[in-house]
């Protein structure tokens, strides 16, 4: 626990080091901390926020300078957001106003890149999580059955689905229709909760066929698609933020292998609202002096992917969270409705 003037001595000083990039010492936080304390009263202080693990001195100057620790306490409990003006909402919305879902993610992610000169990243939905508008079956042999899937954004995939008794081709109309009718533009996922509430209403034969279909769709594909858009890395190469090359190739080194970033991104999406990764923890591991600020969104209130920024421990988290929880809720708005 921390005394109220810790607090705000903690805040000021990693306020003061995300601006500047240099170590804070006590005479500038007597300038800007505005309390009732002499110049050894802050030292003293410091010293004990040092003490456990929240600051740190380097060797060449009398300053101090946040720990990843002491980054996470800001971002978890000392932060004060930024609220975005109303030109910046309408900006953001005016950009996500495309009907194509896959044109929708490149731009979420575009945008991210561009507001806050980082890297915007948004994780691609998996197909199980991915909405369809139309769905078809068709009769290959006895037991044996094609079903075709069409994507939101006009993707065409095809499954084989192995039955246990043959089905005609008017039952498998019928099918057809009840999904469509009922379930396009929702997930695979929805529509079998959709299914789970309508069993009493359905044939045995139709709900059999369907529970088929919804298990063959969700099942992963084999295709080499992408997991993520990445935009404005490039941005990151002549950032300041970072304290040496050797760091920065460490963040692309991650790019590279992947794992990682997905899953902290996997994370981020079962969790409500903006998430803060920093540094590395036991349940994630970033490179050293890097953060990922990131959100959910969601399609028709079920998540379905993450975004967010990719960036230095020294970014501007008050103004970087906004962003990334109005691009999150705008895209979810425009996957919903489209």
């Amino acid at each position: 626990m921390l005394s109220e003037r810790a607090q705000i001595l903690l805040k000021i000083l990693i306020e003061r080091y995300i601006a500047d990039g240099q170590p804070v010492g006590s005479r500038t936080l007597l300038h800007h901390a505005r309390l009732n304390l002499s110049s050894a009263s802050i030292r003293s202080i410091l010293s004990d926020l040092q003490e456990i693990g929240l600051l740190e001195s380097p060797h060449h100057s009398a300053g101090r300078i946040p720990t990843t620790e002491g980054f996470r306490l800001f971002t978890e409990r000392l932060m004060s957001t930024q609220t975005l003006h109303p030109r910046q909402i309408q900006h953001l919305a005016s950009r996500l106003q495309d009907s194509n879902p896959a044109k929708l993610v490149n731009e979420a992610s575009h945008l991210l890149a561009e507001l806050t000169h980082f890297a915007g990243v948004v994780k691609i939905p998996k197909q199980r999580h991915a909405a369809f508008s139309r769905l078809e079956f068709i009769s290959l042999s006895s037991q044996r059955i094609l079903l075709v899937i069409i994507s939101i954004d006009g993707e065409v995939q095809n499954r084989i689905l192995s039955t246990d008794r043959p089905y005609d081709n008017k039952t498998l109309g019928k099918a057809a229709c009840w999904l469509n009718e009922h379930c396009a533009g929702l997930t695979f996922e929805a529509a079998q909760r959709v299914l789970q509430h309508e069993l009493q209403s359905l044939h045995q034969d139709i709900d059999t066929l369907m529970q088929h279909a919804m298990q063959a769709a969700t099942l992963p594909t084999d295709d080499s698609t992408e997991d993520w858009v990445l935009s404005g890395e490039h941005q990151l190469l002549n950032n300041a933020h970072f304290s040496s090359l050797e760091k920065l190739h460490d963040l692309f080194a991650m790019f590279e292998q992947k794992t990682s970033l997905l899953q902290l991104l996997d994370a981020s999406e079962n969790a409500q609202g903006v998430q803060v990764f920093i540094g590395s923890k036991a349940n994630h591991a970033l490179p050293e002096e890097c953060s990922i600020v990131s959100a959910p969104y969601y399609l028709h209130g079920q998540p379905i992917g993450t975004l967010g920024i990719i960036g230095p421990i020294r970014m501007p988290y008050d103004r970087i969270v906004p962003v990334v929880d109005m691009t999150a809720k705008l895209l979810s708005n425009a996957l919903s409705h489209y």
